[in-house]
Protein backbone atom coordinates (compact mmCIF):
# COMPACT_ATOMS: atom_id res chain seq x y z
CA UNK A 1 0.00 0.00 0.00
CA UNK A 2 2.86 2.39 0.85
CA UNK A 3 4.30 1.81 -2.61
CA UNK A 4 0.95 2.43 -4.31
CA UNK A 5 0.40 5.66 -2.37
CA UNK A 6 3.90 6.73 -3.36
CA UNK A 7 3.02 6.00 -6.98
CA UNK A 8 -0.06 8.17 -6.86
CA UNK A 9 1.83 10.97 -5.13
CA UNK A 10 4.41 11.01 -7.92
CA UNK A 11 1.65 11.17 -10.53
CA UNK A 12 0.35 14.28 -8.80
CA UNK A 13 3.86 15.74 -8.69
CA UNK A 14 4.24 15.18 -12.43
CA UNK A 15 1.06 17.10 -13.11
CA UNK A 16 2.16 19.84 -10.75
CA UNK A 17 5.27 20.29 -12.82
CA UNK A 18 3.21 20.41 -16.00
CA UNK A 19 0.96 23.07 -14.51
CA UNK A 20 3.96 25.05 -13.34
CA UNK A 21 5.19 25.19 -16.92
CA UNK A 22 1.85 26.49 -18.16
CA UNK A 23 0.61 23.59 -18.63
CA UNK A 24 1.51 -2.63 -33.43
CA UNK A 25 2.37 -2.17 -41.49
CA UNK A 26 5.67 -3.54 -40.81
CA UNK A 27 6.60 -1.71 -37.70
CA UNK A 28 5.61 -4.65 -35.54
CA UNK A 29 7.53 -7.37 -37.29
CA UNK A 30 9.44 -7.94 -34.05
CA UNK A 31 12.92 -7.47 -35.49
CA UNK A 32 13.55 -3.90 -36.65
CA UNK A 33 16.93 -2.29 -36.10
CA UNK A 34 18.11 1.30 -36.04
CA UNK A 35 20.37 2.43 -38.88
CA UNK A 36 23.17 2.65 -36.33
CA UNK A 37 22.56 -0.97 -35.43
CA UNK A 38 23.19 -2.45 -38.89
CA UNK A 39 25.64 -5.31 -38.72
CA UNK A 40 29.25 -4.31 -39.28
CA UNK A 41 32.13 -6.55 -40.24
CA UNK A 42 34.09 -7.30 -37.08
CA UNK A 43 37.84 -7.71 -37.09
CA UNK A 44 37.96 -11.47 -36.75
CA UNK A 45 41.57 -11.39 -35.53
CA UNK A 46 40.83 -9.01 -32.67
CA UNK A 47 40.18 -10.84 -29.39
CA UNK A 48 36.65 -10.43 -28.03
CA UNK A 49 38.06 -9.15 -24.76
CA UNK A 50 39.79 -6.15 -26.32
CA UNK A 51 38.77 -3.01 -24.41
CA UNK A 52 38.10 -1.03 -27.60
CA UNK A 53 35.64 -3.62 -28.96
CA UNK A 54 32.51 -1.83 -30.15
CA UNK A 55 29.85 -1.66 -27.47
CA UNK A 56 26.26 -2.47 -28.35
CA UNK A 57 22.99 -2.17 -26.48
CA UNK A 58 20.04 -4.19 -27.80
CA UNK A 59 16.63 -3.09 -26.55
CA UNK A 60 13.56 -5.27 -27.17
CA UNK A 61 10.35 -3.36 -26.49
CA UNK A 62 6.60 -3.76 -26.94
CA UNK A 63 5.20 -0.42 -28.07
CA UNK A 64 4.89 -0.25 -31.84
CA UNK A 65 3.50 3.26 -31.55
CA UNK A 66 6.82 4.63 -30.26
CA UNK A 67 9.11 2.47 -32.39
CA UNK A 68 10.13 5.22 -34.82
CA UNK A 69 10.67 7.72 -32.03
CA UNK A 70 12.82 5.34 -29.97
CA UNK A 71 14.61 4.37 -33.21
CA UNK A 72 15.58 8.01 -33.78
CA UNK A 73 16.55 8.64 -30.15
CA UNK A 74 18.77 5.55 -30.12
CA UNK A 75 20.42 6.62 -33.37
CA UNK A 76 21.15 10.09 -31.97
CA UNK A 77 22.58 8.52 -28.81
CA UNK A 78 24.84 6.33 -30.93
CA UNK A 79 26.17 9.35 -32.81
CA UNK A 80 26.83 11.24 -29.58
CA UNK A 81 28.41 8.47 -27.52
CA UNK A 82 29.70 5.93 -30.03
CA UNK A 83 27.73 3.18 -28.29
CA UNK A 84 25.80 1.23 -30.89
CA UNK A 85 22.08 0.83 -30.07
CA UNK A 86 19.74 -1.63 -31.74
CA UNK A 87 15.98 -1.27 -31.27
CA UNK A 88 13.73 -4.28 -31.77
CA UNK A 89 9.97 -3.95 -31.46
CA UNK A 90 7.17 -6.46 -31.13
CA UNK A 91 3.64 -5.62 -30.06
CA UNK A 92 0.29 -4.44 -31.33
CA UNK A 93 -0.80 -7.35 -33.53
CA UNK A 94 2.34 -9.35 -32.75
CA UNK A 95 2.59 -11.25 -29.42
CA UNK A 96 5.43 -9.60 -27.51
CA UNK A 97 5.60 -12.18 -24.70
CA UNK A 98 5.93 -15.11 -27.10
CA UNK A 99 8.44 -13.32 -29.30
CA UNK A 100 10.54 -12.29 -26.30
CA UNK A 101 10.74 -15.90 -25.16
CA UNK A 102 11.91 -16.83 -28.65
CA UNK A 103 14.63 -14.18 -28.41
CA UNK A 104 15.92 -15.73 -25.20
CA UNK A 105 15.85 -19.21 -26.70
CA UNK A 106 18.10 -18.03 -29.52
CA UNK A 107 21.42 -16.22 -29.66
CA UNK A 108 19.67 -12.84 -29.93
CA UNK A 109 19.17 -12.12 -26.23
CA UNK A 110 18.50 -8.40 -25.64
CA UNK A 111 20.33 -6.29 -23.09
CA UNK A 112 17.14 -4.40 -22.19
CA UNK A 113 13.59 -5.72 -22.40
CA UNK A 114 10.17 -4.90 -20.97
CA UNK A 115 8.14 -6.50 -18.19
CA UNK A 116 4.70 -5.52 -16.94
CA UNK A 117 3.93 -5.95 -13.25
CA UNK A 118 4.34 -8.98 -11.05
CA UNK A 119 3.21 -11.32 -13.82
CA UNK A 120 6.19 -10.27 -15.93
CA UNK A 121 8.53 -10.34 -12.96
CA UNK A 122 7.51 -13.87 -11.98
CA UNK A 123 8.11 -15.06 -15.55
CA UNK A 124 11.53 -13.43 -15.99
CA UNK A 125 12.98 -13.04 -12.48
CA UNK A 126 15.86 -15.46 -13.10
CA UNK A 127 16.98 -13.24 -16.00
CA UNK A 128 16.70 -9.87 -14.28
CA UNK A 129 19.60 -7.71 -13.16
CA UNK A 130 19.47 -4.98 -10.52
CA UNK A 131 19.91 -1.24 -10.72
CA UNK A 132 22.05 0.17 -7.92
CA UNK A 133 23.07 3.79 -7.51
CA UNK A 134 21.69 4.87 -10.89
CA UNK A 135 20.90 8.59 -10.92
CA UNK A 136 17.35 8.14 -12.25
CA UNK A 137 16.28 6.17 -9.17
CA UNK A 138 16.24 9.33 -7.04
CA UNK A 139 14.06 11.07 -9.64
CA UNK A 140 11.03 8.79 -9.38
CA UNK A 141 8.98 6.81 -6.89
CA UNK A 142 7.56 4.66 -9.70
CA UNK A 143 10.49 2.26 -10.06
CA UNK A 144 9.69 -1.47 -9.90
CA UNK A 145 11.32 -2.84 -6.76
CA UNK A 146 11.29 -6.22 -5.03
CA UNK A 147 12.47 -6.54 -1.42
CA UNK A 148 14.30 -3.23 -1.71
CA UNK A 149 16.09 -4.13 -4.96
CA UNK A 150 15.35 -1.85 -7.92
CA UNK A 151 14.53 -4.06 -10.89
CA UNK A 152 12.61 -1.88 -13.36
CA UNK A 153 12.90 1.57 -14.98
CA UNK A 154 9.37 3.01 -15.52
CA UNK A 155 8.72 3.56 -19.23
CA UNK A 156 5.95 6.13 -18.75
CA UNK A 157 2.81 7.05 -16.88
CA UNK A 158 -0.07 5.60 -18.90
CA UNK A 159 -3.82 5.62 -18.65
CA UNK A 160 -6.97 4.60 -20.42
CA UNK A 161 -10.65 5.33 -20.26
CA UNK A 162 -13.29 5.59 -22.95
CA UNK A 163 -11.72 8.07 -25.37
CA UNK A 164 -14.35 10.15 -27.15
CA UNK A 165 -14.57 12.61 -30.02
CA UNK A 166 -15.65 15.92 -28.48
CA UNK A 167 -17.32 17.22 -31.65
CA UNK A 168 -19.37 14.09 -32.26
CA UNK A 169 -20.73 14.05 -28.73
CA UNK A 170 -21.60 17.74 -28.97
CA UNK A 171 -23.44 17.23 -32.26
CA UNK A 172 -25.29 14.25 -30.80
CA UNK A 173 -26.27 16.27 -27.73
CA UNK A 174 -24.47 13.93 -25.35
CA UNK A 175 -22.92 15.47 -22.26
CA UNK A 176 -19.70 13.60 -21.31
CA UNK A 177 -20.53 14.33 -17.67
CA UNK A 178 -23.35 11.76 -17.96
CA UNK A 179 -20.89 9.00 -18.86
CA UNK A 180 -20.31 7.75 -15.34
CA UNK A 181 -22.50 4.65 -15.20
CA UNK A 182 -23.70 1.82 -17.39
CA UNK A 183 -27.12 3.46 -17.51
CA UNK A 184 -25.59 6.72 -18.67
CA UNK A 185 -23.58 4.99 -21.39
CA UNK A 186 -26.58 2.99 -22.58
CA UNK A 187 -28.62 6.16 -23.03
CA UNK A 188 -25.75 7.89 -24.86
CA UNK A 189 -24.99 4.88 -27.07
CA UNK A 190 -28.63 4.50 -28.07
CA UNK A 191 -28.85 8.16 -29.05
CA UNK A 192 -25.60 8.21 -31.03
CA UNK A 193 -26.50 4.92 -32.73
CA UNK A 194 -29.80 6.42 -33.91
CA UNK A 195 -27.82 9.30 -35.48
CA UNK A 196 -25.02 7.28 -37.11
CA UNK A 197 -25.91 8.29 -40.67
CA UNK A 198 -26.29 11.94 -39.74
CA UNK A 199 -22.98 11.88 -37.85
CA UNK A 200 -21.11 9.90 -40.53
CA UNK A 201 -20.38 6.97 -38.21
CA UNK A 202 -19.96 3.28 -38.88
CA UNK A 203 -20.33 2.43 -35.19
CA UNK A 204 -20.63 4.06 -31.80
CA UNK A 205 -17.59 2.30 -30.31
CA UNK A 206 -14.35 1.12 -31.87
CA UNK A 207 -13.78 -2.05 -29.87
CA UNK A 208 -11.56 -5.05 -30.69
CA UNK A 209 -11.80 -8.62 -29.39
CA UNK A 210 -10.22 -10.69 -32.15
CA UNK A 211 -7.09 -12.85 -32.01
CA UNK A 212 -4.75 -9.95 -32.84
CA UNK A 213 -6.08 -7.76 -30.02
CA UNK A 214 -6.46 -10.03 -27.02
CA UNK A 215 -4.61 -7.56 -24.80
CA UNK A 216 -7.52 -5.13 -25.21
CA UNK A 217 -10.02 -7.58 -23.73
CA UNK A 218 -8.14 -10.07 -21.55
CA UNK A 219 -5.92 -7.42 -19.97
CA UNK A 220 -7.20 -3.86 -20.18
CA UNK A 221 -10.94 -4.48 -20.27
CA UNK A 222 -10.74 -7.21 -17.63
CA UNK A 223 -8.88 -4.78 -15.38
CA UNK A 224 -12.26 -3.10 -14.91
CA UNK A 225 -13.41 -6.21 -13.08
CA UNK A 226 -10.27 -6.08 -10.94
CA UNK A 227 -10.27 -2.42 -9.88
CA UNK A 228 -13.14 -0.25 -11.18
CA UNK A 229 -15.05 1.44 -8.39
CA UNK A 230 -12.42 0.58 -5.78
CA UNK A 231 -10.05 2.90 -3.95
CA UNK A 232 -6.63 3.31 -5.53
CA UNK A 233 -4.44 0.41 -4.45
CA UNK A 234 -7.33 -1.87 -3.45
CA UNK A 235 -6.25 -5.40 -4.47
CA UNK A 236 -9.12 -7.29 -2.87
CA UNK A 237 -10.66 -8.58 -6.12
CA UNK A 238 -7.23 -9.45 -7.52
CA UNK A 239 -6.28 -11.29 -4.33
CA UNK A 240 -9.46 -13.36 -4.58
CA UNK A 241 -8.64 -14.18 -8.21
CA UNK A 242 -5.11 -15.25 -7.27
CA UNK A 243 -6.70 -17.55 -4.66
CA UNK A 244 -9.02 -19.03 -7.29
CA UNK A 245 -12.10 -17.17 -6.10
CA UNK A 246 -14.50 -15.33 -8.43
CA UNK A 247 -16.94 -12.61 -7.39
CA UNK A 248 -19.98 -13.78 -9.35
CA UNK A 249 -22.09 -10.72 -8.61
CA UNK A 250 -19.30 -8.38 -9.73
CA UNK A 251 -18.62 -10.52 -12.82
CA UNK A 252 -22.29 -10.30 -13.76
CA UNK A 253 -22.19 -6.50 -13.63
CA UNK A 254 -18.93 -6.57 -15.57
CA UNK A 255 -20.46 -8.80 -18.27
CA UNK A 256 -23.19 -6.20 -18.78
CA UNK A 257 -20.47 -3.67 -19.64
CA UNK A 258 -18.75 -6.01 -22.08
CA UNK A 259 -22.08 -6.76 -23.75
CA UNK A 260 -22.85 -3.05 -24.09
CA UNK A 261 -19.52 -2.34 -25.79
CA UNK A 262 -19.85 -5.32 -28.12
CA UNK A 263 -23.44 -4.44 -29.08
CA UNK A 264 -22.43 -0.98 -30.28
CA UNK A 265 -19.16 -1.95 -32.02
CA UNK A 266 -18.52 -2.49 -35.70
CA UNK A 267 -18.55 -6.27 -36.21
CA UNK A 268 -15.57 -6.24 -38.56
CA UNK A 269 -13.37 -4.27 -36.19
CA UNK A 270 -14.63 -6.22 -33.19
CA UNK A 271 -13.85 -9.67 -34.57
CA UNK A 272 -11.17 -9.22 -37.24
CA UNK A 273 -9.75 -5.77 -36.62
CA UNK A 274 -6.09 -5.23 -35.82
CA UNK A 275 -4.54 -2.26 -34.02
CA UNK A 276 -4.58 0.03 -37.05
CA UNK A 277 -8.18 -0.87 -37.86
CA UNK A 278 -9.41 -0.22 -34.34
CA UNK A 279 -7.57 3.06 -33.79
CA UNK A 280 -8.11 4.06 -37.42
CA UNK A 281 -11.91 3.90 -37.15
CA UNK A 282 -11.76 6.46 -34.36
CA UNK A 283 -9.10 8.53 -36.12
CA UNK A 284 -11.23 8.77 -39.28
CA UNK A 285 -14.19 9.82 -37.14
CA UNK A 286 -16.13 6.69 -38.02
CA UNK A 287 -16.60 5.85 -34.34
CA UNK A 288 -17.44 8.20 -31.48
CA UNK A 289 -15.46 6.22 -28.88
CA UNK A 290 -12.36 4.03 -28.84
CA UNK A 291 -11.30 1.56 -26.14
CA UNK A 292 -7.61 2.52 -25.99
CA UNK A 293 -5.12 4.42 -23.84
CA UNK A 294 -2.99 7.50 -24.25
CA UNK A 295 -0.30 5.33 -25.86
CA UNK A 296 -2.16 5.88 -29.16
CA UNK A 297 -1.12 9.56 -29.17
CA UNK A 298 1.99 8.97 -31.36
CA UNK A 299 -0.13 7.00 -33.88
CA UNK A 300 -2.66 9.82 -34.00
CA UNK A 301 0.05 12.45 -34.46
CA UNK A 302 1.79 10.42 -37.16
CA UNK A 303 -1.48 10.20 -39.07
CA UNK A 304 -2.37 13.86 -38.75
CA UNK A 305 -5.31 13.42 -36.38
CA UNK A 306 -6.00 16.68 -34.58
CA UNK A 307 -9.63 16.78 -33.47
CA UNK A 308 -10.50 17.39 -29.82
CA UNK A 309 -10.75 14.26 -27.70
CA UNK A 310 -10.85 13.34 -24.02
CA UNK A 311 -11.55 10.48 -21.63
CA UNK A 312 -14.66 9.39 -19.81
CA UNK A 313 -14.54 6.62 -17.18
CA UNK A 314 -15.18 2.99 -17.99
CA UNK A 315 -18.40 1.90 -16.28
CA UNK A 316 -17.00 -1.59 -15.89
CA UNK A 317 -19.28 -2.55 -13.01
CA UNK A 318 -22.42 -1.12 -11.46
CA UNK A 319 -22.56 2.21 -9.68
CA UNK A 320 -21.07 5.60 -10.45
CA UNK A 321 -17.54 6.06 -11.77
CA UNK A 322 -15.43 9.18 -11.79
CA UNK A 323 -11.94 7.84 -12.49
CA UNK A 324 -9.87 6.31 -15.27
CA UNK A 325 -7.17 3.63 -15.06
CA UNK A 326 -3.77 5.23 -14.36
CA UNK A 327 -0.39 3.69 -13.64
CA UNK A 328 3.22 3.14 -14.69
CA UNK A 329 2.75 -0.43 -15.87
CA UNK A 330 5.75 -1.08 -18.10
CA UNK A 331 9.38 -1.28 -17.04
CA UNK A 332 12.67 -1.52 -18.85
CA UNK A 333 14.70 -4.26 -17.18
CA UNK A 334 18.28 -5.50 -17.46
CA UNK A 335 19.27 -8.90 -18.78
CA UNK A 336 21.48 -10.14 -15.95
CA UNK A 337 23.57 -12.10 -18.48
CA UNK A 338 24.27 -9.07 -20.67
CA UNK A 339 27.90 -8.40 -21.51
CA UNK A 340 27.08 -4.69 -21.76
CA UNK A 341 25.44 -3.90 -18.44
CA UNK A 342 27.41 -0.70 -17.87
CA UNK A 343 26.54 0.67 -21.31
CA UNK A 344 22.93 -0.46 -20.91
CA UNK A 345 22.49 1.37 -17.61
CA UNK A 346 24.16 4.46 -19.05
CA UNK A 347 21.65 4.53 -21.94
CA UNK A 348 18.64 4.43 -19.59
CA UNK A 349 20.18 7.00 -17.27
CA UNK A 350 20.73 9.32 -20.23
CA UNK A 351 17.06 8.95 -21.19
CA UNK A 352 15.92 10.00 -17.72
CA UNK A 353 18.38 12.80 -17.02
CA UNK A 354 19.22 14.53 -20.31
CA UNK A 355 17.36 17.22 -22.24
CA UNK A 356 17.46 14.93 -25.27
CA UNK A 357 15.84 12.15 -23.27
CA UNK A 358 13.14 14.45 -21.96
CA UNK A 359 12.46 15.73 -25.47
CA UNK A 360 12.19 12.15 -26.74
CA UNK A 361 9.77 11.08 -24.02
CA UNK A 362 7.48 14.13 -24.11
CA UNK A 363 7.69 15.72 -27.56
CA UNK A 364 8.56 12.75 -29.75
CA UNK A 365 7.05 9.68 -28.04
CA UNK A 366 4.17 11.77 -26.62
CA UNK A 367 4.47 10.13 -23.21
CA UNK A 368 4.01 11.35 -19.65
CA UNK A 369 7.41 10.68 -18.04
CA UNK A 370 7.60 9.10 -14.61
CA UNK A 371 10.46 11.37 -13.53
CA UNK A 372 10.12 14.52 -11.41
CA UNK A 373 12.94 16.35 -13.18
CA UNK A 374 11.02 16.52 -16.48
CA UNK A 375 9.37 19.92 -16.90
CA UNK A 376 8.27 19.68 -20.55
CA UNK A 377 4.53 19.83 -21.16
CA UNK A 378 2.82 17.06 -23.17
CA UNK A 379 0.77 18.51 -26.01
CA UNK A 380 -0.71 15.24 -27.28
CA UNK A 381 -4.49 15.33 -26.68
CA UNK A 382 -5.04 12.16 -24.68
CA UNK A 383 -1.88 12.51 -22.59
CA UNK A 384 -2.85 16.10 -21.80
CA UNK A 385 -6.29 14.90 -20.71
CA UNK A 386 -4.71 12.19 -18.55
CA UNK A 387 -2.88 14.95 -16.70
CA UNK A 388 -6.21 16.49 -15.70
CA UNK A 389 -7.42 13.14 -14.35
CA UNK A 390 -4.18 12.71 -12.40
CA UNK A 391 -4.73 16.10 -10.76
CA UNK A 392 -8.30 15.19 -9.81
CA UNK A 393 -8.85 13.80 -6.33
CA UNK A 394 -9.93 10.18 -6.66
CA UNK A 395 -9.46 10.31 -10.43
CA UNK A 396 -7.46 7.09 -10.73
CA UNK A 397 -8.26 3.39 -10.62
CA UNK A 398 -5.36 0.94 -10.27
CA UNK A 399 -3.69 -1.10 -13.02
CA UNK A 400 -3.79 -4.69 -11.75
CA UNK A 401 -4.07 -6.82 -14.89
CA UNK A 402 -0.31 -7.27 -15.07
CA UNK A 403 -0.28 -8.89 -11.63
CA UNK A 404 -2.36 -11.84 -12.83
CA UNK A 405 -0.65 -15.16 -13.56
CA UNK A 406 1.43 -15.15 -16.73
CA UNK A 407 -0.74 -15.82 -19.77
CA UNK A 408 -4.04 -15.71 -17.90
CA UNK A 409 -5.33 -12.55 -19.55
CA UNK A 410 -4.38 -13.01 -23.19
CA UNK A 411 -4.06 -16.79 -23.34
CA UNK A 412 -6.74 -18.05 -20.97
CA UNK A 413 -9.65 -15.62 -20.88
CA UNK A 414 -9.30 -13.46 -24.01
CA UNK A 415 -10.63 -16.26 -26.30
CA UNK A 416 -13.79 -16.26 -24.17
CA UNK A 417 -14.42 -12.63 -25.17
CA UNK A 418 -13.99 -13.54 -28.83
CA UNK A 419 -16.50 -16.39 -28.51
CA UNK A 420 -18.94 -14.01 -26.81
CA UNK A 421 -18.44 -11.40 -29.53
CA UNK A 422 -19.08 -13.99 -32.25
CA UNK A 423 -22.26 -15.17 -30.55
CA UNK A 424 -20.87 -18.66 -29.98
CA UNK A 425 -21.74 -18.27 -26.29
CA UNK A 426 -24.28 -16.07 -24.53
CA UNK A 427 -23.71 -13.77 -21.59
CA UNK A 428 -24.53 -16.43 -18.99
CA UNK A 429 -21.96 -18.77 -20.53
CA UNK A 430 -19.44 -15.92 -20.78
CA UNK A 431 -19.77 -15.40 -17.03
CA UNK A 432 -19.65 -19.12 -16.30
CA UNK A 433 -16.48 -19.62 -18.34
CA UNK A 434 -14.72 -16.69 -16.65
CA UNK A 435 -15.63 -18.13 -13.25
CA UNK A 436 -14.35 -21.54 -14.30
CA UNK A 437 -10.99 -20.16 -15.46
CA UNK A 438 -10.55 -18.13 -12.28
CA UNK A 439 -11.27 -21.20 -10.14
CA UNK A 440 -8.64 -23.15 -12.07
CA UNK A 441 -5.91 -20.79 -10.86
CA UNK A 442 -5.66 -22.69 -7.57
Amino acid sequence: MKKLLSLLLTLVLVVGLLAACGQDEDKNDGDTNTPAAEDKEEDKEEPASEPDKEQEVVIYQNKVEIHEQLFAFADAYTKETGVKVTVKTSGGDSPYAENLKAEFQSDRQPDIFVIEGMGGYNTWKSQLGKFDGDEWIDLTSLEFAIDGDVIGFPVAVEAWGMAYNVRILEEAGVDPATLTSQEGYKTAFEKIDSMKEELGLDSVVSMAAGPDMRWVTGLHNFNGYLSAGLEYGDRSVLDKLLAGEADEARLTEYADWVELLFNYADRGVLLQGNYDAQVGAFAMEKAAFVHQGNWIDPWLAENGVDFDMAYAPHASVGGEHNAIFIGAPSYYVLNVNSENLEATRAFLNYMATSEAGHNYMVNEAKMIPAFTNVTLTPDAPLSANVATWVAKEGGAYTWLQNDMPDGFGMGTIAPIYEAFGKGDIDKAEFIAQLISKIEEIQ
